[in-house]
């Protein structure tokens, strides 16, 4: 999954594939997270977003089942 890198202090990228709906997030600290079921309109608004981390925190975070790979 190809990933784009975010100026963010807590969010380093961000990868998504629109095929299976799931959502990579590789934050600051090197782990790499997965979440499912989460359509295009989120991922486009969380690389668009002004603060990436506060949206994931309102947007993402506790709302979309996840799996934590471990070190990216």
């Amino acid at each position: 999954m190809k990933r784009v890198t975010l100026e963010s202090s807590v969010i380093a990228e961000v990868g998504y594939d629109a095929k299976i709906a799931v959502l990579e997030i590789v934050f600051t600290t090197g782990e790499l997270y997965r979440y499912f079921a989460v359509p295009p309109s989120v991922h486009r608004a969380l690389v668009g977003a002004r603060s990436a981390g506060e949206f994931f925190s309102r947007r993402i975070r506790d709302v979309y089942p996840f799996e934590h790979v471990g070190p990216a």
